[in-house]
């Protein structure tokens, strides 16, 4: 029995696609921008809409626009003479994905945009067909060899259209301005949401910072910082500016050396210049920093102002979150 080589049947399929894509990137025209226009000038939703394994591609791209600040839904075609084209509004936008191009489930939505004046956007690789015909504005994907089954798997021809969709979301966000903080207001969770955080999302703010004047005693600081449990303290002035740090390790050390913490200023022990960080800095940075410098918190302060320290941000509450 002629042992089969997997790998190289991988191989080929890659090299398919590729060129599918290849066809499609020489392919981006004019239409292409016009198609982002409306995306972006869109007042109401983005409709995706296909039948079969067109369907599943219109929800992925729904998913991706959606995540990038373009709201939209899909719409199965063949539900949508069932009712579903009046989820369809006049100052949506609707883009219908067939490769054909003439199959019958998209024909009444089609006919409904039409009649009804709604933006409609092919994605479709015949020129001659219903679709390609009816769109005010036409994006072609060109015909590629499809793998397995002599050339009758849809496989080329989807990873063309999903690229196309994920262009045409990245395109629209550029266009739209959209950045990583609005990225981070849509992907709170998981890990997109961790990867996003920064120091201010989970630093200790106000009377949860470990403070300590520096002109007390070491006795009240070994007080202060047993009772808050975070092993570091930020020793201030009289006018709240931030003078230096001390830990847990220090203090430590200098209860081997000395009985009477009493005697011991704050100011003459703590280590000055404490290193801050801006608040809007990423938590996996600030990681980052404290690996590197060998310690366990960052003072966290607004982007303006150095001196004052607005919160404290711990090892424990990056880890806790999820973040390396």
């Amino acid at each position: 029995m002629k042992k089969n080589n997997y790998k190289k049947i991988a191989k080929k399929v890659i090299d398919l696609e590729i060129e599918a894509l290849k066809k499609l990137k020489t392919s981006i025209n004019n239409s292409f921008d016009q198609a982002v226009n409306a995306i972006t000038k869109c007042q109401s939703k983005i409709i995706l809409c296909g039948v079969g394994k067109s369907y599943l591609i219109a929800s992925k791209i729904s998913a991706t626009l959606s995540s990038v600040g373009c709201p939209s839904f899909s719409l199965a075609a063949s539900d949508s003479a069932h009712g579903d084209l009046g989820r369809i509004q006049k100052k949506d936008v609707l883009i219908l994905i067939s490769k054909s191009g003439d199959t019958k489930e998209i024909r009444p939505v089609i006919q409904f945009a039409n009649r009804y004046k709604i933006t409609l956007i092919g994605i479709v690789s015949k020129k001659n067909s219903l679709l390609y015909k009816a769109s005010d504005i036409k994006l072609f994907i060109p015909e590629a060899k499809e793998a397995g089954l002599g050339g009758i798997v849809p496989t080329s021809s989807t990873t063309a259209a999903i690229c196309l969709g994920d262009s045409l979301a990245v395109a629209a966000l550029n266009k739209k301005g959209f950045n990583k903080k609005n990225f981070k207001t849509l992907h709170p969770a998981g890990s997109l949401g961790a990867q996003l955080k920064t120091a201010e999302d989970l630093m200790i703010t106000k009377k949860e910072i470990p403070f300590i004047n520096e002109n007390s005693n070491m006795k009240n600081a070994l007080n202060i910082i047993t009772k808050k449990k975070l092993g570091v303290l930020i020793a201030v002035n009289k006018k709240k500016i931030t003078t230096g740090i001390i830990t847990d390790g220090q203090i430590r050390r200098l209860t081997q050396k000395s009985n009477n913490l009493k005697k011991l200023l704050v100011k003459n022990v703590m280590t000055r210049n404490p290193i801050s960080i801006k608040k809007d800095t990423l938590a996996s940075k600030s990681l980052s920093i404290m690996s590197e410098k060998k310690i366990t918190s960052l003072c966290v302060h607004n982007n303006n102002n150095k001196s004052k320290t607005i919160g404290l941000l711990h090892v424990h509450m990056i880890i806790g979150a999820n973040i390396s």
